[in-house]
């Protein structure tokens, strides 16, 4: 019996391809097992932005003190309110889950906001496309959509060298990394 198990049916990213479909804003209840706690001095540009341009929307707020943001399940976001913020963004980011078909209209609705808070998008070794966002709070934000992977091309080459089967490759369901 192995410690570990396939537990994608926990998760709302869908598989990765051309065909996947994000699922829906998720408004249920349930208790965080992370979440990610963002300083603004001003909640409600903070949670414009995070609306208009990340595609998150409002669970809740305690007017003046938290703003609690949600997109998918498990993507929660609490905005609390502070007398000052970072000015500059940290090297640290903190990366949400998306598809392919919303990495660009992510990046244009964010540059539509505010024009120089975009880096990207760009495609990653580990076969993902993301984008960077830089938030009016200075949270270093990167969604990140899984690319399909040829499991004949290169990169499925280059993820066996370092020890990774891709799906469709060899074993095809990935158990030794599960």
């Amino acid at each position: 019996m192995s410690d570990y198990y396939n537990a994608f049916e926990m998760s709302p990213v869908p598989p990765p391809g051309p065909d996947a479909v994000a699922p829906e804003p998720f408004r249920g209840i349930y208790g965080m097992p992370a979440f990610v706690t963002i300083p603004t001095t001003d909640l409600a540009a903070s949670a414009d932005f995070w609306a208009g341009g990340l595609g998150f929307f409002q669970l809740f707020s305690i007017p003046g003190t938290v703003v609690h943001l949600r997109r998918w399940a498990f993507q929660d976001v609490l905005l609390v309110s502070a007398e000052s913020v970072p000015e500059r963004a940290p090297a640290m980011s903190v990366s949400f889950a998306c598809v392919l078909d919303q990495v660009d209209s992510i990046a244009e609705a964010c540059r539509a906001l505010r024009p120089d808070s975009v880096d990207g998008p760009r495609d990653t070794p580990w076969t993902t496309r993301d984008v960077e966002v830089i938030t009016p709070e200075n949270a270093r934000i990167v969604f990140t959509a899984a690319r399909v992977v040829d499991p004949a091309g290169q990169e499925a080459k280059d993820l066996e060298a370092v020890g990774i089967t891709p799906p469709g490759v060899g074993r095809g369901d990935n158990e030794e990394h599960a």
